[in-house]
């Protein structure tokens, strides 16, 4: 999934322990609705970093993923929590080319664009467009 939007608030990055950071920011979503929708997402690992090139005010794409959990408190009430984990930014930008922020371990994974360009090398070719 993405949504594109405004960013508003830019979180620093949160050690919560010693083996999983996190980072929160929130965006707000102009076009899916009346009023505005402040939408708020986290990165996580290795992704922390996709947020750093990106000032307060900049037009973001941001694909995610929607993640559920469920936790039983102490006193065993059942409980459902959602985030959203975004996993690719792009910068949005009239008139000029998107760029996007991934981590080297994302790169050439399925969620990159192809920019290879395929074109016929004979007129013997028999597919019917």
């Amino acid at each position: 999934m993405d949504v594109t939007g405004t960013l508003k608030v830019k979180g620093e990055t949160v050690k919560v322990s010693e083996k999983f950071t996190k980072r929160e920011f929130v965006i707000t979503d102009n076009s899916s609705s009346q009023y505005p929708q402040h939408i708020s997402f986290q990165l996580a690992q290795d992704k922390c970093g996709l947020l750093d090139p990106f000032q307060l005010g900049s037009e973001i794409k941001v694909h995610f993923n929607l993640r559920g959990r469920e936790w039983t408190s102490p006193q065993g009430e059942l409980k459902h929590f959602n985030s959203l984990e975004a996993w690719r930014l792009e910068s949005v930008n009239a008139g000029s080319n998107n760029t996007s922020a991934t981590t080297p371990s994302s790169a050439g994974s399925i969620s990159e664009p192809m920019s290879e360009t395929f074109t016929a090398t004979s007129k013997d070719d028999d597919l019917p467009f």
